[in-house]
């Protein structure tokens, strides 16, 4: 177990982990207020019930608190190579208190690599489950390029997106983290059993829930909240409107995060979402090394980015110059071409000739005009009939 919290703390908080929800903020309340071990007595002695709690509200965690079972739960954790943090802890990663009253009680965690280190410098990559070949292919290059840059992806261990993202990252030999909505010893969906324990061996995977716990809808979209809060940013890569990889970008952005977007086909609904998020106060990205722009240190800059060289580009300045003054279509005169490239005839002369053993022109009787190689090196502002 990682050193920081007491013993009693931790099963409290175990026993609040099976009792409560997640994002549960009127137990986060409580928690804030009272502590583990008074909230914790209070629902399992039966004491009086804790503030704003309804009686039907308080029945219901009584009844659960019957069913709890705090020393169990934490050795199947240890037999199952999982342990569990706890705000105090020196693992507990600092980011998650952000989240206030709907902070975690504690987290389950199976892997190797300290969760507090690897959130320091981590980037969660979501989308659709049912994805496009598109949506696949950008998410296992972002998560390729983010983990041969030194970056954790997160993502949450699902079908689509997430798992292309998980690849990704696995594949660059670099870490990534899968957030799951249902207990850590438990992987969800079935079909990710395989990739979700690679993930444990060479990364880690976390949840909120003790060991055992099945996923619920509501606990798929809670889940989105500590995927962003754990990480520096959120790369959505495809979603329709009503997406839970939304949820997760738009509460990043309320816990002050950085919400991008990678752009796709303007026909397909599986990038409404993104659009829409990028019409708001998302950023565009297209790639690692631009995600890595805007969450990283000073000086991770991105690349410039240019479009091909082309053969014009490596022509002297006032060759180019003359080069555009010249007609789409047609001879001109050298006065007409020297007057348009802004220099004098003689100079223009001098260039058409230079221009005419580079393959750009040739002579039509008395004037000049391009050759079928220079019309795609013309500018087509720069054309007329």
């Amino acid at each position: 177990m990682s050193a920081g919290a007491s013993d009693a703390e931790r099963r409290d908080r175990a026993f609040l982990a099976r009792v409560l929800e997640p994002g549960d903020e009127l137990g986060g309340r409580w928690l804030r207020e009272f502590g583990a071990s008074e909230v914790a007595r209070r629902i399992a002695g039966g004491g009086r019930p804790l503030p704003d709690a309804s009686e039907k509200r308080w029945a219901g965690l009584r009844v659960r608190s019957g069913r709890a079972d705090p020393e169990g739960d934490l050795a199947t954790a240890r037999e199952r190579g999982v342990r569990f943090l706890v705000p105090g802890d020196t693992e507990w990663p600092g980011q998650l208190d952000d989240l206030g009253d709907a902070r975690p009680v504690g987290l389950w965690v199976r892997g190797r690599a300290n969760a507090r280190m690897w959130a320091l410098r981590s980037v969660a990559v979501v989308g659709a489950r049912a994805c496009t070949e598109y949506g696949a292919h950008m998410a296992a290059t972002l998560g390729a390029g983010l983990a041969e840059r030194g970056w954790v992806v997160v993502s949450g261990g699902a079908y689509g997106v997430d798992g292309a993202a998980h690849r990704g990252a696995l594949g660059a030999g670099g870490a990534t983290v899968a957030v799951l909505a249902c207990g850590v010893d438990r992987p969800y969906p079935r079909g990710h059993v395989q990739l979700i324990s690679r993930i444990a061996e060479q990364g880690l995977v976390v949840g909120e829930l003790p060991p055992g716990e099945h996923p619920t809808p509501s606990r798929f979209i809670l889940r989105n909240r500590v995927i962003a809060a754990l990480t520096r940013g959120t790369v959505v890569v495809e979603a329709a409107y009503r997406s839970g990889a939304l949820v997760t970008a738009r509460a990043a952005q309320r816990l002050g995060r950085f919400a991008m977007g990678v752009p796709g086909p303007a026909t397909s609904a599986l990038s409404t979402g993104v659009h829409e998020l990028l019409r708001g106060d998302a950023v565009l990205v297209s790639d690692a090394a631009e995600v890595v722009e805007l969450v990283g240190d000073m000086g991770e800059l991105a690349p410039d980015r240019r479009g091909p060289v082309l053969p014009r580009d490596l022509l002297e300045p006032g060759a180019r110059q003359v080069l555009a003054g010249l007609p789409g279509r047609g001879p001109a005169a050298a006065e007409e071409i020297a007057r348009d490239a802004g220099t004098t005839v003689d100079d223009a002369v001098g260039r058409l000739y230079e221009l005419r053993a580079l393959g750009y022109v040739e002579r039509h009787g008395d004037g000049w005009k391009l050759t079928r190689q220079a019309m795609i090196s013309v500018s087509p502002d720069r054309r007329r009939g």
